[in-house]
């Protein structure tokens, strides 16, 4: 029984082995099988991706010359799907080729239209328009005007006209060099001041140039498409004018292009457009919308010196190698939105009139906005953009670039807040990563104010929502949405069918969505809003220091002047206790210069003067002017009182730093005999007072000066405790201000 059971059992382990040994052989047949199949209909499958092309002959040409056709309104000679074989070795078909289209496309408008064809050879597409001279001629009127061929039409010699305009507007400034403007500023007619002039459509939809293509010093006065076009050799459209629409949508150049010095008077559309080679579009104008969104730069890409009035569209462009934009000059938005430039980008000098959008962009090397000149209403708007500051770096003009990004919410930028400031730290641009901590702190306590003011979807009842602005059924059905989830985020509200993208704008700002806040809850979120407030009035969020100083020299002003008049100005009757008239005099001409210097460093540093001013008068004006009321509404009668309340020691006459003390004498007789009052008959006198308030805010003081201990009105020494208690906070505002200002002061805020 043994002997046959394995027996058995090695019969079903060779069974096994000839199962999957045929299997094997059968999964390797059937592979062998497709992979013949599949070169088998390449040579199909390529036949009927290519289009049949037809060879052009001489009297195919006459033909189609003879018989144009009418498409969208105008005539068009119809060479598509045509090979044309322009190489040297055909030099004669290559000549009458060029001869009888020139006579013919220069005669009358007609449009060429060479789709899907096949171009064999260099294809000098300026020797197919008509040659005229551009020059000024005098007439009567105020305008000068060119002189043309008679025949073209009126609205042809417009277009004319329209070149000479931008020469004259734009030319003479950009490219005071390009032979447009230098022979269209000149007065007499020469073969350089000649230009050819493409009267007709051009279509060149899938075309094939397996040659160089020369359309240089050439005016196509209607629309180019030259969509899905290939061009396998170097092409050449130096100065050439679009008066029209023009399309180079998923063309693809494989050699260089050379656009330099032309001029786009309608939209230009480079979608999607591969570059292989350079990309040379220096000295360009574009007196419309250029959209070169999803286009690929596989080399340089130079676009130094480009004159962009519309908008300049390069979303989702890739950028392999080095894209300049040295000197350019943007009228209108640049978009660089999901954007990707693996090497350097220069934008140096140039000028922005609106913003740039790189939301979400990449930028993996450097970007130099260094000299870059930003109109008013201009920013570099960056939420959701990718920049690594250990592996790229982001340069500009110190103090001036950090203040040019805009961020809109701090909800997802935290990141790229940080990114940056750790970028400018690393190249000593204190300023510039102060900044952007300023910009985000300014971000968080937008969030605070929400926090506490904003509708919690999740929370609110109906009818406060139909107080914010929702309709009855769109708040019944926000109602049912948060039973079955709570909402995640306020977008979330767009998936409800009532409520729609126009509602959701109107309301997205005074919406918020997070858990239902205590009564402890908000007023911690409340003194955090206040704390935060304050810092970012008075310091900036300890970003700069001139603010803190203007702060500083106000409160001390006003501090000083409350002291000497405490002290000075006493009562009427029965003896009168008044200071004299020169002192009155001196302590009001100094407290209007110390005030106007204070006010002048606010307004030109704070970016909300009037707050910063509000919220220090807050501080610095109630507490003491009730006392001051109470002060002389209870009058004062007490001993000594033809003796200063101000003492001065007198071992001493020199400039101290006084962290240690406090306002008032201790209760010792030594130190009664070593601190001696004020005299008040000296006429320098009240610089004393400025000195106290010195000492109390800022620590600092030419003498020590300080309150008697005896006879002494506790609304006084109340006044001096106030203001030397905001002192304390004054001078570590001060501290911390300078530790973020001064490279090197406090290294611990570069590990932020």
């Amino acid at each position: 029984m043994h002997k046959l059971f394995f027996k058995r059992r090695g019969t079903q382990r060779l069974n096994a082995k000839v199962r999957r040994g045929v299997s094997l052989y059968s999964f390797a047949f059937i592979c062998v099988f497709l992979i013949l199949l599949l070169f088998l209909s390449l040579p199909a499958w390529a036949a009927q991706t290519q289009p049949e092309r037809t060879p052009l002959t001489l009297e195919l040409l006459q033909e189609r010359l003879r018989t144009p056709t009418l498409r969208e309104g105008n005539l068009t000679v119809d060479l598509q799907k045509m090979v044309i074989d322009l190489r040297p070795e055909n030099a004669s078909f290559r000549d009458a080729f060029y001869q009888l289209l020139r006579k013919e496309l220069g005669a009358k408008p007609l449009g060429l239209d060479l789709s899907y064809a096949l171009i064999l050879g260099d294809f000098v597409g300026s020797d197919l328009g008509l040659r005229t001279p551009l020059y000024v001629k005098a007439m009567s009127g105020d305008k000068p005007r060119g002189v043309y061929a008679p025949i073209f039409t009126a609205t042809e010699q417009e277009e004319l006209e329209r070149l000479r305009f931008v020469c004259l507007e734009s030319l003479a400034i950009a490219l005071p060099n390009s032979k447009d403007c230098r022979s269209l500023l000149g007065t007499e007619s020469t073969p350089a001041s000649e230009i050819a002039v493409f009267r007709g459509a051009l279509t060149l939809v899938q075309t094939r140039f397996n040659g160089e293509v020369k359309f240089s010093n050439t005016f196509f006065l209607q629309s180019v498409d030259a969509q899905g076009a290939t061009f396998f050799q170097p092409t050449n459209w130096t100065e050439s004018r679009f008066a029209r629409p023009v399309s180079f949508t998923s063309a693809n150049f494989r050699q260089p292009s050379n656009f330099q010095s032309s001029i786009f008077f309608e939209k230009a559309n480079f979608k999607k457009i591969k570059f292989q080679e350079l990309a040379d579009f220096q000295g360009s104008i574009f007196e419309k919308t250029a959209n070169f969104n999803q286009a690929t730069f596989k080399l340089l890409a130079k676009f130094s010196s480009v004159q962009w009035q519309g908008n300049a569209d390069f979303s989702d462009v890739y950028f392999a190698n080095q894209a300049q934009f040295t000197k350019a000059d943007f009228n209108q938005f640049l978009l660089l939105t999901e954007a990707t430039f693996e090497q350097a980008l220069s934008f140096r000098e140039a000028e922005f009139n609106k913003s740039v959008n790189l939301q979400g962009a990449n930028i993996l090397n450097q970007a130099d906005f260094s000299d870059a000149i930003f109109a008013t209403e201009a920013c570099l708007s960056v939420p959701g953009l990718t920049f690594n500051s250990n592996q790229a770096k982001i340069l500009g003009n110190p103090g001036q670039i950090g203040k040019m990004f805009c961020i809109p919410t701090l909800q997802g930028n935290q990141n790229i807040l940080r990114n940056l400031g750790q970028n400018f730290r690393q190249q000593q641009q204190v300023a510039d990563a102060n900044e952007l901590e300023y910009t985000k702190q300014r971000l968080r306590l937008r969030e605070f104010g929400r926090r506490l003011t904003a509708t919690n979807i999740n929370s609110a009842s109906v009818a406060s929502l139909i107080n914010l602005g929702f309709s009855a059924t769109q708040a019944q059905a926000i109602a049912q949405r948060r039973l079955l989830k709570s909402f995640r985020n306020s977008s979330e509200l767009l998936t409800i069918a009532d409520i729609d993208l126009e509602k959701y704008t109107q309301l997205s700002d005074r919406l918020i969505v997070g858990e239902t806040l205590s009564i402890l809850g908000w007023l911690l979120q409340a003194w955090s809003w206040l704390a935060l407030s304050v810092l970012l009035l008075l310091s900036g969020y300890g970003t700069n220091f001139w603010l803190v100083f203007g702060v500083g020299g106000l409160a001390i002003a006003y501090f000083g002047l409350l002291f000497w008049l405490v002290d000075r100005y006493r009562r009427l009757h029965p003896v009168p206790i008044i200071p004299t008239f020169y002192e009155t005099i001196s302590i009001l001409i100094s407290f209007s210069v110390l005030e106007f210097f204070s006010l002048l460093a606010i307004f030109r540093n704070a970016q909300q003067p009037w707050l910063t001013l509000g919220c220090l008068l807050i501080i610095i004006v109630p507490v003491p002017m009730a006392l001051l009321i109470r002060l002389y509404q209870q009058g004062r009668y007490h001993d000594l009182m033809d003796v200063s309340y101000f003492t001065e020691d007198g071992t001493f006459r020199q400039l101290r730093l006084l962290i240690g003390r406090l306002p008032v004498i201790p209760r010792n007789q030594t130190f009664r005999e070593r601190y001696m009052p004020l005299l008040c008959d000296r006429r320098w006198n009240w610089l004393n007072y400025y000195d106290f308030s010195l000492n109390n805010l800022v620590k600092l003081g030419f003498n020590d000066i300080r309150l008697r201990d005896e006879h002494l009105p506790g609304i006084i020494s109340a006044l001096a405790w106030y203001q030397w208690s905001f002192g304390l906070i004054y001078i570590t505002l001060v501290l911390w201000t300078l530790s973020r200002t001064i490279p090197g002061l406090n290294l611990l805020i570069y590990l932020k």
